[in-house]
């Protein structure tokens, strides 16, 4: 596309694309925006370098002015979207990018690869945030994906509201507190679960979380227990009916004296399973396989499509697809949640035509909140969004967004989204 366009002149056209999910996935009443920070510090340093350069020169995929072309690449155009940590709903202008035609199509996977999945990620876990009622829960997740996306996925569970993760590039790229137990390997390494026992807390103090079921449960608090004192800061269980497990090792904990002793839960949670424990002791939950696969929606369904573009007189023209089942809506948008007397989300205004810098009738109705905040201006990002400060201030806009949401936004059975989406 890039090569024809920039043979036949519109490659220089003024375009304005735009990222948005036409449904949410099946079940789900509400999204979590996430990815953004990641996003924009990817389009920072994207560039073309010589050994790529050199493999498209030599499997001739596209003219050698194009070749030119993309050793000067720079993205230069401007971008808003929703804050990340932002709730969204079906047909929410999530991304805006506007720019000559070929610098913003060239973003079209790395937009998407960023959004689909970290967003997925966030919504997944926001669900699991909500059921556990305040109980800490941490990521574990990164040997059930790639090593590039298990950092991002411990990114957007963390600004979902995820206490933790066990992934240490997670922490030390983006600021996420990190946390960590031992694996079955490290009992079975050792001649005798004691021996485990007694080896760890040599090295970690009393206060460290124990692993008790690789053999016997029942056995393994009592040996935790008289190993580590009542001081054990923790015992985690990986297996077996957890409600009931969990209820007798709370018993049995107590009856030893280790009243302060928390109880950890992992073995495969969803919400589904974290909301089936909430009547019992527990004190905090480690997910897997379920938050870095966004918990049976791998991808957000988010599309990139262009909406508008400068014909020769300079005017913007408003473009839209119109195949079967995939109408998309043209034009430049803005966008802004409708809020009731409570304080509580009753609509998301899609405004079509309005500019992207702001809407009159935000300042004139005090019930609309306004969605969309300059990202990138010039090719220049704004870096309050990026790095570790950019992630905490994603996962506090996250928390604050919650509190508007109505109550239906958390049932986990089917239904549709949470607010409906208005065009005007």
């Amino acid at each position: 596309m890039v090569d024809a366009a920039l043979l036949d002149g519109t490659g220089r056209r003024e375009s304005l694309f735009e990222a948005f999910a036409r449904r949410l996935p099946d079940g789900r009443r509400y999204g979590v925006v996430a990815g953004t920070g990641r996003l924009l510090e990817l389009i920072e340093r994207f560039r073309f370098t010589d050994a790529e350069l050199e493999w498209l020169r030599e499997h001739e995929v596209v003219r050698p002015a194009t070749l030119d072309w993309l050793a000067d690449y720079r993205f230069t155009g401007d971008i808003w979207g929703y804050r990340e940590g932002e709730a969204y709903f079906p047909g929410s202008p999530l991304l805006t990018i506007q720019g000559p035609f070929a610098e913003t199509v060239m973003l079209e996977t790395l937009v998407l690869s960023c959004l689909n999945f970290d967003s997925s990620v966030a919504s997944a876990a926001a669900r699991m945030v909500s059921v556990a009622l305040g109980r800490p829960i941490a990521e574990m997740g990164s040997r059930r994906t790639n090593e590039g996306s298990a950092i991002a996925a411990a990114r957007a569970a963390y600004i979902a509201g995820f206490d933790a993760t066990s992934n240490l590039e997670a922490g030390r790229a983006w600021g996420i507190p990190t946390m960590g137990t031992a694996a079955h390997a490290f009992t079975l390494l050792h001649d005798s679960e004691e021996a485990a026992f007694r080896a760890q807390v040599a090295a970690m103090g009393p206060k460290t979380t124990l692993l008790i079921d690789t053999y016997d449960i029942e056995q393994g608090v009592e040996t935790a227990v008289r190993v580590a004192g009542r001081e054990l800061g923790a015992v985690r269980i990986d297996s077996g009916d957890l409600p009931t497990v969990v209820a007798a090792v709370r018993e049995q904990l107590d009856r030893l004296g280790a009243v302060d002793t928390r109880i950890t839960v992992t073995s495969d949670l969803d919400e589904f399973t974290i909301a089936g424990l909430s009547g019992a002791p527990v004190d905090a939950y480690g997910v897997g396989t379920s938050v870095v696969t966004g918990s049976g929606s791998p991808a957000a369904g988010m599309v990139f499509k262009l909406v508008a573009r400068r014909d020769d007189a300079g005017t913007w023209v408003p473009v839209a697809k119109a195949s079967a089942h995939k109408i998309s809506i043209g034009g430049r948008k803005n966008a802004a949640r409708r809020l009731d007397a409570t304080r509580t989300a009753r609509e998301e205004l899609v405004f079509v035509g309005d500019g992207p810098d702001g809407a009159a009738e935000f300042a004139a109705d005090e019930q609309l909140r306004p969605l969309m905040v300059q990202l990138v201006k010039g090719g220049v990002v704004d870096q309050a969004h990026t790095g570790p400060a950019g992630t905490r201030a994603a996962r506090e806009h996250r928390a604050q967004v919650m509190q508007e949401l109505p109550i239906e936004a958390f049932r986990l059975g089917r239904g549709e989204a949470a607010i409906p989406t208005t065009y005007r």
